[in-house]
């Protein structure tokens, strides 16, 4: 039985370091196909304020656009990016930038318009990538937001983790029915639909639905009063039901990490799990939704309200490890400072 264990701790050891390592070649091959100029505005020191910096709409940002690179550092950006995401994350990433494009043709925006740009995405590094360092890298742009850190061989955290869409499904076009957040839509209803009318009293703590996700883009998180119905009130299959929902989320990063996540919510009790509704109990167009799942460790919301209830903001955020968390950033002052 202990070899057994030995086996499987050596195993995680390794296959963690093996996916570090990979992260770490795919960063410091994108930072050598950058310009002198272009790294002049990606990379930044690990303790700089500006990593701090997360939103989800159109903004100025730093960092080099994929309109600024050639298709070689494109490449090189894209593969970055998957060291660190699942598949299907990937994919949704790709799915959303191009709803820019959607968003420009149904706006009737002008061609020399780039409020909706499907290449205004940005990659900002922080600190230098190395198997001895502490440093992380930021994926950001309308409705997407990713931020990982990094301590040495150790992905430490990858939230703030933003995704959003609109349109929320696509009504007309060539891309008439996409849905790109469809899962973490349906996932939703599907909880809130298995309770029974005693669990929805509960639940459901407002019949209109928040204009925004709460944590919105705040730095330091104040939602310190759970309510809703917790785990422990929920019967076997609703729990699952709750699980699955929470993994669609963790499973936004790669695999091995992703577990991880699942690990720390679990060890922390799942008992403190709460699910949290505001809205309208039906999955119908046009009326408002938001939920919510919060743990000692995990917070997650998703919010569907604007322009109709079309239009779907989602994130995942980590609790005690949110931009790699103040510890790390203590230990990287105190190895800078040596």
């Amino acid at each position: 039985m202990k070899k057994n264990i030995l086996i499987s701790i050596c195993f995680f050891i390794c296959t963690s370091h093996l996916f570090a390592q990979k992260a770490i070649l795919a960063a410091n091959h994108f930072i050598s196909q950058l310009n002198t100029e272009q790294k002049a505005s990606t990379l930044f020191p690990f303790d700089t304020d500006e990593r701090y910096n997360f939103h989800f709409v159109p903004i100025d940002r730093k960092g080099v656009t994929f309109n600024e690179m050639n298709p070689a550092q494109r490449t090189a950006a894209f593969d970055l990016l998957k060291t660190c995401l699942s598949d299907e994350t990937f994919h949704k990433t790709r799915a959303i930038m191009q709803l820019d494009q959607v968003l420009k043709e149904l706006e009737m925006r002008k061609p020399e318009d780039h409020y909706r740009d499907t290449g205004n995405y940005h990659i900002t590094i922080f600190g230098i990538p190395s198997a001895s360092t502490i440093w992380g890298w930021r994926f950001e742009g309308h409705h997407i937001s990713f931020n990982f850190s990094f301590s040495k061989q150790t992905l430490v955290s990858g939230t703030p983790g933003f995704l959003g869409s609109n349109p929320g499904i696509v009504l007309s076009g060539p891309q008439k029915g996409k849905q790109v957040l469809k899962q973490e839509t349906d996932l939703g209803f599907n909880l809130l639909q298995s309770l029974n009318e005693a669990q929805l009293k509960k639940a459901i703590v407002d019949t209109v639905a928040y204009k925004e996700i709460i944590s919105f883009e705040k730095r330091i998180l104040m939602l310190k009063n759970p309510e809703g119905i917790r785990y422990n009130e929920l019967t076997k299959a609703q729990q699952q039901l709750m699980l699955k929902l929470i993994s669609l989320y963790v499973h936004r990063y790669t695999h091995l990490f992703a577990e991880d996540m699942l690990k720390e919510i679990q060890v922390n009790g799942l008992e403190h799990l709460w699910f949290t509704w505001a809205g309208d109990s039906q999955s119908m167009m046009g009326k408002g939704t938001y939920y919510r799942v919060q743990g000692p460790t995990i917070l997650i919301e998703y919010d569907n309200t604007q322009n109709n209830a079309n239009h779907v903001h989602s994130v995942i955020r980590d609790l005690k490890h949110d931009f790699g968390g103040d510890e790390l950033l203590e230990h990287y002052k105190t190895d800078h400072n040596h």
